[in-house]
């Protein structure tokens, strides 16, 4: 099993000497599956050539295992009893310029690696967020399209190649936006799945008639887009029946919330209030948060700036986060409160799981405008700040922001 790092503005990679002209892109789920394992049963009958075609897979770090492991018990035999060079790719780090690494390169790839160097959760948890419901899934771009192309831009250069999507038939509007975004040179877009008309049933059912078994949707665990890909339910089951995965995915949602109260899971609503703590499964879960916060958390001090641009135009939030203090949370509660309640400032409690939060620059209704608050949480997230914060922050506040004197 290789590992080699790269640097996506860096050549090292060449695919000109193996004649390598097809990528198929899988990400372990079901529609993706079902292609891979009905093209592998007649590879030329379906237009491929195994000995230049690559399979291709950017792991975020944070799939539902009974995923892996259906990769493991059935699609990667397939894979090494057909010779299909596997390629599994990472990211290094938060930027580009850190790279992405190579995780395997083989034509008898032996597992699905479950997590790089860096991952999108380190990412999220790092700075006290979660994935964004709003917009498009910069998530996804980040953890697996930018890394997937960083990898094709060196191997490829510009040659002419076909790239394979696993879009069912039931998204053909992704057929249409991969038509309109990729820019890349040399790249065509191929969508097997759209041509035959199989849809997401039809692909499961291809799957448990080959297999015998019921091949689940793919994606992070704490995807915010998982309450709407098909069945709240049925995430909800899959939580229950991981109660540790379901326990660190509250307290990532519990840290970002922690900071900025706006940063629920799912847009309008939180994990944790979709768990019922008289119910056993349920309690499994809030228990298992319980212990992820059995850990040391931290004050933090959190600065916003809502700017606008010089034609009047919102500009993306900017954000300061400092660590004041290290501690145990309800004794950093207690610190917060003491001091907030001496200078006359609003704290808000939560008496079971432990946070604390002081605003002393609440949120306006206009912008431009600033705010300001203090925070416990666990003690995860690192100090950052958005370039030129300070300059636009002494210029909004005219150096009249009241810091909440913590001694």
């Amino acid at each position: 099993m290789s590992r080699t790092t790269y640097t996506p503005s860096l050549p090292g990679l060449s695919a000109a000497d193996d004649g390598l002209d097809t990528i198929i892109n899988w990400g372990a789920g079901a529609d993706s599956s079902a292609y891979l394992a009905k093209m592998l049963t007649a590879p030329d009958a379906h237009g491929i050539d195994l000995d230049r075609t690559a399979v291709l897979y950017m792991t975020t770090g944070s799939e539902w295992p009974e995923t892996r492991l259906l990769a493991d018990e059935f699609m990667l035999p397939l894979l090494r009893e057909n010779g299909v060079r596997f390629v599994q790719l990472a990211r290094n780090g938060h930027l580009q310029a850190d790279g992405f690494t190579v995780l395997d390169d083989s034509r008898q790839p032996e597992q699905l690696i479950a997590r790089g160097p860096w991952t999108l959760w380190n990412d999220q948890e790092s700075v006290g967020t979660v994935p964004q419901v709003a917009g498009t899934r910069k998530c996804s771009l980040w953890a697996k399209g930018d890394v997937g192309d960083w990898w094709l831009k060196q191997v490829f250069g510009g040659r002419p190649f076909r790239q394979i999507m696993g879009f069912n038939a039931d998204e053909e509007g992704r057929r249409l936006g991969d038509q309109v975004t990729s820019k890349m040179p040399g790249r065509t877009g191929e969508f097997p799945l759209i041509d035959w008309g199989w849809n997401r049933q039809r692909c499961e059912a291809y799957l448990l008639e080959r297999f015998g078994v019921h091949w689940p949707k793919s994606y992070c665990t704490f995807c915010c887009f998982s309450a709407s890909m098909g069945s709240l339910p049925a995430h909800m089951e899959r939580m229950r029946s991981h109660p540790d995965i379901a326990g660190e995915v509250l307290r990532l949602e519990y840290t970002a919330m922690s900071l900025n109260p706006n940063a629920k899971l799912y847009g309008r609503k939180t994990l944790l209030e979709m768990f019922d703590p008289t119910q056993p499964r349920d309690r499994a879960c809030l228990e298992a948060f319980e212990r992820e916060l059995d850990m040391p958390w931290a004050l933090y001090r959190v600065r916003r700036l809502f700017l606008l641009s010089e034609d009047g135009r919102r500009r993306p939030v900017k954000r300061s986060t400092e660590r004041i203090d290290l501690g145990r949370p309800h004794q950093l509660a207690r610190r917060l409160i003491s001091i907030s309640e001496r200078h006359g400032v609003d704290v808000e409690h939560d008496p079971v799981y432990g946070r604390a939060r002081a605003w002393v620059r609440p949120r306006a209704k206009d912008w431009p405008m600033a705010e300001e608050l203090f925070a416990t949480a666990p003690a995860r997230v690192i100090d950052k700040q958005d370039k030129n914060f300070e300059q636009h922050w002494d210029a909004l506040v005219s150096g009249s922001a009241a810091q909440l004197p913590l001694v």
